[in-house]
């Protein structure tokens, strides 16, 4: 199994407005947001 990058982190995103929000709120509105996984820079 892979394994989680460590300069990774999980964000939510209004897939309408592109606004960022809480990881909690995006999963449980799965029509309107999405759960994005972005690399921090060096």
């Amino acid at each position: 199994m892979a394994q989680k990058p460590k300069n990774a982190q999980k964000i939510g995103r209004d897939a309408t407005t592109g606004q960022f929000t809480s990881v909690a709120t995006a999963k449980q509105n799965p029509t309107t947001h999405v759960v994005e996984t972005i690399k921090k820079p060096k």
